[in-house]
């Protein structure tokens, strides 16, 4: 199954494509620039969403959805924003065979929509602080598209809260993007950075905007997830004003937040081997799979017997497959589960069973181990949860090894033409006349000035003029 596979040491980008193809992830759809999220890979979404809404729900929001089109009017009250989304966005003109009164957006992003209703449920402090997130699809008209990192429409969640001080809208977003940050690394195994993005670079609309930031096995930076501070500019827009305590007037403060289906890629992208994906056990939609080996239908019923007895020995929370095809090979199902990242493989035949054993192997490590039945339970969860702390070790090596201290322009443009241009850690002036011309000159931006470390007085790496801190550059996706 992964014969031929590309490497990603060759060409990264279509080892990428090629991958999530053939493990079924996903495919193109009939319209250009979208694409159809197969069940393989929508598990792996189903996993991620179930995840994060109880995380969601255990910090106190509650879901609810909100219309997929937008008038045209409510996108043009907040300047910033429809300025930031014009270029992207479809537009409704026609329903029902006839011309609209008003023409629709395409859900960009629903803070118009949904702040249009906040002034309605907003009226007094007691309706405070509201706090709501929405799973939805986005339509975005994007010119470069890749398979779950960019499509023109993807899936994700948006959660949208408000609340009576600036104090409490700045924590919530410091808080949902260390929720965030706890999902990305004990959940996908992929190691990020906390930080806020440059001005140029912020969510339209926004005062401030955090981001997560990963390293990809190519040395691009991924944008992971994003938490806005939106201050009281769509409060403003859509005139929603709260009564305080003392029977005053106030216009309620913001936050936006959200993660999409990139996540799936960058699951991909962070572990994944030229034999196929390597997916973290806390995220694979299947746990362990079982194949059975036999010749004869005397073998098959003693096997087979054997196979579903381990299968049913585990609980609810550990998913097992049996694979009993019997139209493919053993070798044939081998390369098809290594293909498709199931984090334990157990091998079992008439002769283990003569032995009492089965044999394991770990997709991250590749190496067959034989096990003992009566202990063999304990040993793949045990492997479970090593592999899960493996990946994330493995994947923080790397990005620390891929990362580098720069002070020298022409070091910086060098390191941006290396197969894996990783991470720098430089100084920048804040200026974004320097910010775009760095960005033309190198094809590197300005992930995000890193919230952990402190103020260091430097040089900006491009300019040479004075820089109060460092932050970190890298090439994109």
């Amino acid at each position: 199954m992964a014969k031929g596979l590309p490497k990603r040491s060759e060409d990264y980008s279509r080892w990428y494509t090629e991958l999530v193809l053939r493990a079924e992830l996903a495919d193109y759809a009939p319209v250009k620039g979208c694409m159809v999220i197969r069940p393989y890979g929508y598990a792996i979404w189903e996993r991620i969403q179930s995840t994060l809404d109880r995380m969601f729900k255990q910090t106190g929001h509650v879901n609810a959805y909100f219309p997929l089109f937008i008038p045209e009017s409510f996108m043009t009250k907040e300047a910033e924003h429809v300025e930031g989304f014009a270029p992207q966005c479809a537009v409704v003109t026609h329903g029902g065979g006839a011309k609209l009164e008003e023409p629709l957006y395409v859900r960009p992003t629903s803070e118009t929509i949904i702040w249009s209703m906040y002034g309605k449920w907003i009226q007094s402090y007691r309706d405070l602080p509201l706090l709501i997130n929405q799973w939805a699809n986005i339509v975005r008209w994007e010119m470069r598209t890749r398979l779950f990192l960019r499509t023109t429409e993807f899936l994700w969640q948006e959660g949208h809260t408000a609340h009576a001080t600036e104090t409490e809208a700045l924590e919530e977003t410091v808080k949902m993007l260390e929720v965030y940050r706890t999902f990305a690394e004990e959940y996908m195994a992929v190691p990020v950075i906390k930080g806020v993005k440059s001005e140029s670079e912020k969510f339209a609309g926004a005062v401030r905007t955090y981001c997560i930031e990963a390293m990809m096995q190519d040395g691009k930076a991924l944008q992971a997830g994003t938490s806005h501070y939106l201050g009281q500019n769509f409060a403003k827009a859509f005139n929603v004003q709260y009564q305080t305590k003392e029977g005053k007037l106030e216009y309620v403060y913001a936050t936006s937040w959200g993660v999409s289906t990139r996540l799936v890629g960058a699951l991909v992208m962070a572990h994944s081997d030229d034999n196929g994906l390597v997916l973290p056990p806390r995220l694979a939609p299947i746990h362990v799979v079982i194949v059975p080996i036999f010749k004869g239908e005397e073998e098959r019923a003693l096997v087979l017997g054997k196979a579903r007895a381990l299968a049913d020995s585990f609980g609810p929370e550990t998913i097992v497959r049996l694979d009993d095809r019997d139209n493919v090979s053993a070798g044939w199902k081998f390369n098809e589960w290594e293909l498709k990242g199931v984090p334990v493989r157990i091998e079992i035949g008439p002769r283990d069973l003569a032995k009492g054993q089965a044999v394991m192997v770990r997709r991250d490590l590749g190496e067959k181990r034989a096990v003992p039945l009566e202990s063999l339970k304990e040993v793949v969860l045990r492997e479970l949860q090593d592999m899960q702390g493996a990946l994330l070790h493995k994947a923080l090596d790397f990005r620390q090894a891929s990362t580098k201290r720069l002070d020298d322009y022409e070091s910086f443009k060098k390191q941006m033409e290396e197969p894996i241009p990783g991470f720098v850690d430089a100084g920048w002036c804040g200026s974004a006349e320097c910010e775009a011309k760095l960005q033309e000159e190198t094809k590197a931006t300005i992930r995000c000035l890193p919230l952990a470390g402190q103020p260091e007085k430097c040089s900006c790496i491009r300019c040479g003029n004075p820089s109060e801190r460092r932050v970190i550059m890298a090439k994109s996706y």
